[in-house]
C-alpha cells in the first residue's frame, strides 16, 4: 500500500470544492441523473439508429419492417447527436419494473417484395439494432474464447443472419424477431425503489406457430407463458421472404447486482485489450523521454558552445571569419514569401490548439463520459467557435510584426480559410449520405445552426481577436534585418527542403500512432472511447515532440547559413498529418471491412479533414517552437 501522506490544507480545500462542484453539476447533465423506480414502475425502452461497420451508413429504426408505437416520437437530440446520425424513438417495448414477462407479442407483420428486400440488405450489410434503457445501450455478452468466464459486449443485436437449411445449398435470410432482455438493477435497502445497472438481450429466430386464424388474444404454440414454453434456441428460424408473416415478440427477466449505478458504464467501457494499451502509452514515452533528454543535452551543449564563442571572437582577429548560425542574422527575421498565408495559418492552428486542449481537460475531469451521448462533439464546435478570439489574436499579431497594415483582411482570411475548405468537403459528403437516404445526413435545420454558430459567433470573434492583436505594439526584432538579402550557399542533400520536411513528420507521428489506432477503432468500430487520461498524455508528447523536432532541424538549417525557417518550421511538423493520413489508408484496407464505394469516400472524406487539422495543429506547434528558439538565441549574441 502507498503511504498516506498529510494533504496541505489549500489542496484539501481545492479538492474539496471541485468534488462540489462535479457534484451539484452531475445533477444537471442531461441523461446523467440517477433515476429511481418503483416496484411495477414502467420502463420504456428507446430505439436509435441501425449501424453497420461495413457501410458506416447509419439509418433509423422505423426504416425497416418494424413493429411501430401508436404515434412516433423523437427524442430531443443535441447537436452532437444530429451530427452522429443518431436518431432517438420511442419504441412498444414498455417493462414493468421488476415484473418479469415471458413471450410478449408485439405485433405481426406480413412482409412484401419491397420490405423483404429491405431486410435482407440489412441482413448482408451486418447491421445492428441499437436501443436505449434509462441511456444504457443495449448490449450482447459475447463470451471470450480466451477466459470462460468473462464477456465482452457488443453493442446492440443483429437485424438477422444467413444460413442454410440441412441439405441444402441455397442460402437463405433469417430475421431475430424473439429478443430475450435481462434488465440489470441495484436495490436500494432503506427504499423499495431500483436503479438500472444494466440492460442485456440474447436475440432468437423464431418461426412462431398458432391455432386458428389471429386476433388480438391469440396464443403461440412455439412460446406460451401458461405453459412455462420459453424460447430458448433458433433451431425453427423465421425466414424472411415477400408474403412471409413474422411475428415480433420478447421476454424480459429482471436481475439483482451488486453493481452500483456509478459504476454501471464500467462494463461497456472495459477495454478488451488494455495491457497493449499500457504498454503503448509506455514504450512511447521512454522514446520521447530518451529523445528529449539528447535533444536538450545537444541542444544545451551546443548552443553554449556557440554563444560564448560568439560572444569571445569580439576581441579577436577571428571575427572576420564569422561561421554558423550568427552569419545570418541580419537575415533571419526577413518576413517569407506568402507571409499573410502564414498568419491565416498560425490563427488556425492556436484556435485547434485551445478547442483540443480544454476539451481534453474537460473529458479528463469526467464531463464528457459517453453517457452523455453526443457531449464531445457538442463542446468541441462549441469550443472551436469561441477559440476564434485567440485565432485573430494571433494571426493579427504576426501579421503586424510582418509590417502588414491591412488587418481587416487577414482577420477575413483567418475566418474564412479553414472553415470554408472544411465546411465545402462536409456538404459534398452530406450529399453523398442524403443520397443513400441515411439517418446520418445532416438536417437542412442542423446545416443552418452550423452556418449561424460560424458566421454569427466566430467570424466576429475573429474580428475582435484581430483588432485587439493589432492594437498592440510590433513585437521587436532581436536583431536588425539587413537591405539587401543575403545568398543562401548550396546545401548538402539531407538539407534539402523536401527531405527535411518529410523527415520532421515522423518522429511526432510516431508518439500518436498507436493511440490513433485506438481513436479509429472506436469511431469505425462503434466502440466507446473512453482513456481521456491517456489521450492527454499523449498529446502533451505530441506537443513536446513537434516542439524538439522543429527546434533541432531549424538549428541545423541556419548553421549550413540557411534563413528561410519560416515555411519551414511549420511544414516540419506539419508533415505529420501526411503520415496521419498514410497510416488511415492503411488502417482501412487491413482493418476495414468496407465495401460500398459511398462508404470508401466517406472514409476518406473524413480522414481528409481530420488529417487537415492535425497539419495545422502540429504546424502551428512547430511554428511557435522554432519562433522562440530563433528569438532566443539571436537575443543572446552580441551583433555589431
Amino acid at each position: 500500500m502507498m503511504g498516506i501522506r498529510r494533504i496541505p490544507l489549500a489542496l484539501h480545500l481545492w479538492i474539496s470544492m471541485s468534488l462540489l462542484f462535479v457534484h451539484a453539476h452531475s445533477f444537471y447533465l442531461p441523461g446523467v441523473a440517477p433515476e429511481d423506480f418503483m416496484k411495477g414502475a414502467p420502463l420504456r425502452v428507446k430505439v436509435n439508429k441501425l449501424t453497420s461497420i461495413k457501410t458506416q451508413l447509419p439509418y433509423s429504426y422505423y426504416s425497416l419492417h418494424y413493429c411501430p408505437p401508436e404515434k412516433i416520437v423523437d427524442s430531443a437530440e443535441n447537436l452532437g447527436e444530429v451530427l452522429r446520425g443518431d436518431r432517438i424513438e420511442n419504441s412498444p417495448y414498455v417493462f414493468k419494473m421488476r415484473e418479469p414477462q415471458m413471450c410478449k407479442i408485439v405485433c405481426r407483420q406480413t412482409l412484401n417484395a419491397k420490405t423483404a428486400k429491405e431486410f435482407k440488405g440489412k441482413i448482408d450489410d451486418e447491421y445492428r439494432v441499437n436501443m436505449i434503457l434509462d441511456n444504457l445501450p443495449l448490449v450482447v455478452p459475447v463470451r471470450r474464447l480466451d477466459q470462460e468466464s468473462s464477456y465482452v459486449y457488443q453493442h446492440g443485436f443483429h437485424v438477422g443472419l444467413k444460413g442454410q437449411y440441412a441439405g441444402t445449398k441455397e442460402e437463405k435470410y433469417f430475421i431475430h424477431n424473439h429478443l430475450s432482455f435481462t434488465v440489470k438493477y441495484h436495490k436500494d435497502p432503506q427504499t423499495e425503489t431500483a436503479r438500472i445497472v444494466g440492460f442485456e438481450v440474447k436475440p432468437f429466430s423464431v418461426k412462431h406457430g398458432y391455432e386458428g386464424t389471429w386476433s388480438e388474444n391469440t396464443r403461440l404454440t412455439t412460446c406460451d407463458p401458461h405453459a412455462k414454453r420459453a424460447v430458448t434456441n433458433s433451431d425453427s428460424p423465421q425466414e424472411v421472404d415477400d408474403k412471409k408473416e413474422i411475428i415480433f415478440t420478447y421476454d424480459v427477466e429482471f436481475q439483482e447486482s451488486d453493481v452500483k449505478w456509478a459504476y454501471r458504464w464500467d462494463t461497456y467501457l472495459l477495454m478488451a485489450d488494455d495491457q497493449i494499451h499500457w504498454f503503448s502509452i509506455v514504450n512511447s514515452l521512454m522514446i520521447v523521454l530518451f529523445l528529449s533528454g539528447m535533444v536538450a543535452m545537444i541542444m544545451l551543449r551546443t548552443l553554449y558552445r556557440d554563444i560564448s564563442k560568439y560572444n569571445q571572437l569580439e576581441t579577436q582577429e577571428e571575427a572576420q571569419e564569422e561561421t554558423g548560425w550568427k552569419l545570418v542574422h541580419g537575415d533571419v527575421f526577413r518576413p517569407p514569401t506568402n507571409s499573410d498565408l502564414l498568419c491565416v495559418y498560425v490563427g488556425t492552428g492556436v484556435q485547434f490548439f485551445g478547442m483540443i486542449l480544454v476539451t481534453m481537460i474537460f473529458a479528463a475531469l469526467g464531463f464528457l463520459s459517453p453517457s452523455n451521448r453526443g457531449g464531445l462533439m457538442t463542446a468541441m464546435l462549441l469550443l472551436w467557435v469561441f477559440m476564434g478570439l485567440f485565432a485573430g489574436y494571433s494571426s493579427a499579431r504576426l501579421y503586424k510584426m510582418f509590417k502588414g497594415a491591412e488587418w481587416k483582411k487577414i482577420a477575413l482570411r483567418t475566418a474564412f480559410m479553414f472553415p470554408a475548405t472544411v465546411f465545402a468537403i462536409f456538404f459534398v459528403l452530406n450529399a453523398l449520405i442524403w443520397g443513400e437516404k441515411s439517418s446520418g445526413a445532416v438536417p437542412f435545420g442542423t446545416m443552418f445552426a452550423l452556418v449561424l454558430l460560424w458566421f454569427g459567433i466566430s467570424v466576429p470573434l475573429i474580428f475582435v481577436g484581430a483588432y485587439v492583436g493589432f492594437k498592440k505594439p510590433a513585437m521587436e526584432d532581436p536583431v536588425k534585418t539587413n537591405k539587401i538579402p543575403r545568398q543562401i550557399p548550396e546545401q548538402a542533400w539531407y538539407m534539402n527542403p523536401v527531405f527535411s520536411i518529410l523527415i520532421g513528420g515522423i518522429l511526432p507521428f510516431g508518439a500518436v500512432f498507436i493511440e490513433l489506432f485506438f481513436i479509429l477503432t472506436s469511431i469505425w468500430l462503434h466502440q466507446f472511447y473512453y482513456i481521456f487520461g491517456f489521450l492527454f498524455i499523449v498529446f502533451v508528447i505530441l506537443i513536446i515532440t513537434c516542439a524538439e523536432i522543429t527546434i533541432v532541424l531549424c538549428y541545423f538549417q541556419l548553421c549550413s547559413e540557411d534563413y528561410l525557417w519560416w515555411w519551414r518550421s511549420y511544414l516540419t511538423s506539419g508533415s505529420s498529418a501526411l503520415y496521419l493520413f498514410l497510416y488511415a489508408a492503411f488502417y482501412f484496407f487491413t482493418k476495414l471491412e468496407i465495401t460500398k464505394p459511398v462508404s470508401g469516400i466517406l472514409y476518406f472524406g473524413y480522414m481528409l479533414i481530420v488529417s487537415y487539422a492535425f497539419f495545422v495543429l502540429t504546424g502551428t506547434i512547430g511554428f511557435y517552437a522554432c519562433f522562440w528558439f530563433t528569438r532566443l538565441i539571436y537575443s543572446s549574441v552580441k551583433i555589431d
